[in-house]
Formats: C-alpha cells, sequence, structure tokens
C-alpha cells in the first residue's frame, strides 16, 4: 500500500470592501459600494470554482463584518448573505483598524483585493503606511475608480473661459488618479484604475493574471 500525498494548492482570496464616504460616489444610478459588493461577489464565486478559499471583511470607521476565507458548498450563499445586508453610514474610513484585524485574523498569506477610492495622492499618503504593512505579509491589490464624469470634460472641446477652467480643473484630477497608481506601484502594490462599469471584469483578469504568474 502506498500513500500519495500531494500539495494543497488553495489560496484564500479575500475582497475588502471599504464602505466609508470616499464609495458613496454615484454612477449610473449606482454607489462605488454597490459595484464593489458585485464585483466581490463576481471574483469570490470564481475564486471558488478555482479551487481557493473566498473571504470578506467589510469596513469604514470600524469593522463591519468578518467572513474567513472557505470553499464549502454553503459559503457562496453565506457571501451573498452578508453583502446583501450591508448598510453604511459613510463615515471616515479607519484603515489602522484593517490592518490590526487582518494581522490579528488571518495568519496565512493571503490575496487582498482592496476595493476602495482615492481622490488625491495625499489621502493615498495618510494610509500608506498600514497599505505597505498588509503588503508584506498578504498580496494586496488596490481597485479604485476613475472619475468617469470627469472624463468627458476633458473629452469635450472648451470654447468658453469658464470650460476651459473646468477642462483644466478636471485634467489635473484624472491626473492625480494616474499619480496614485505609479505612487503605489512604485511601492510594489498592485493597483487597478478602473471606471465602475469595467470594474468586475478587471478584477477577474488581475486575479487571473496573478494566478497564471504562481503569485498566489
Amino acid at each position: 500500500m502506498v500513500n500519495q500525498y500531494q500539495d494543497e494548492r488553495s489560496q484564500q482570496v479575500y475582497s475588502l470592501i471599504d464602505k466609508g464616504r470616499v464609495m458613496q460616489m454615484p454612477f449610473a444610478g449606482m454607489s462605488l459600494l454597490d459595484y464593489a459588493i458585485n464585483a466581490a461577489l463576481v471574483i469570490s464565486n470564481i475564486a471558488i470554482k478555482k479551487s481557493d478559499k473566498a473571504g470578506l471583511i467589510t469596513f469604514q470607521d470600524r469593522i463591519g463584518n468578518i467572513l474567513p476565507a472557505g470553499r464549502i458548498n454553503k459559503q457562496m450563499a453565506t457571501i451573498q448573505e452578508v453583502l446583501y445586508n450591508q448598510k453604511t453610514a459613510f463615515l471616515e474610513s479607519d484603515y489602522s483598524v484593517l490592518y490590526s484585524t487582518i494581522r490579528r485574523t488571518l495568519s496565512q498569506r493571503s490575496l487582498l483585493l482592496l476595493f476602495t477610492n482615492f481622490e488625491s495622492i495625499h489621502s493615498l499618503h495618510r494610509q500608506l503606511p498600514y497599505l505597505l504593512k498588509l503588503n508584506n505579509t498578504h498580496l494586496l491589490v488596490i481597485i479604485f475608480f476613475e472619475n468617469t464624469e470627469l472624463q468627458k470634460v476633458t473629452d469635450y472641446p472648451a470654447k468658453t473661459v469658464k470650460e476651459i477652467y473646468y477642462k483644466a480643473i478636471a485634467e489635473r484630477f484624472s491626473y492625480e488618479k494616474k499619480l496614485i497608481a505609479k505612487e503605489l506601484q512604485k511601492h510594489g502594490i498592485q493597483c487597478i484604475l478602473t471606471s465602475p462599469e469595467k470594474l468586475t471584469v478587471n478584477t477577474i483578469n488581475k486575479y487571473l493574471e496573478l494566478k497564471a504568474r504562481n503569485l498566489i
């Protein structure tokens, strides 16, 4: 009789959903939080089908829900139930609480998909120390949003002084988003800058890319 052993290939994939003030911006009748919830449902389902374990953490000024990663038959039903009941006061998000919670509860290196938003490089720098600590022990992917309304302004030809002024401001904010992405990449943090309607597809592609590169 011969015993055969196979390495455990499944990885933990956590969707970290920021329910704070930065996620209340509307787009096509939904908030950024709504888009994040929908994307988290899809990526969790795909991770389980890929034999990974899907988990969930929601937060704003304090931790909301913690669902340990798993791939049992009822895991997706549990994730759907948790996300369906999400409510938020859109308060300021506390990344120190998120970091301390993950450090305390996640002993295994995991893929962390953080759905959030940054509007300025200064707002990123306030949270960067906690993001760097998370990335040191886990594989962190920051997923944040383009401001598509500003993109419409920058694409539209300006004819009056007022329109030129608005266009200059819009271009500045759009450039700031790209600076945020470059700053994250400079520190070795994976990131996705996406429009809300492409959020789910871009998140799936990033997950499959990381799997193909054996980073998780």
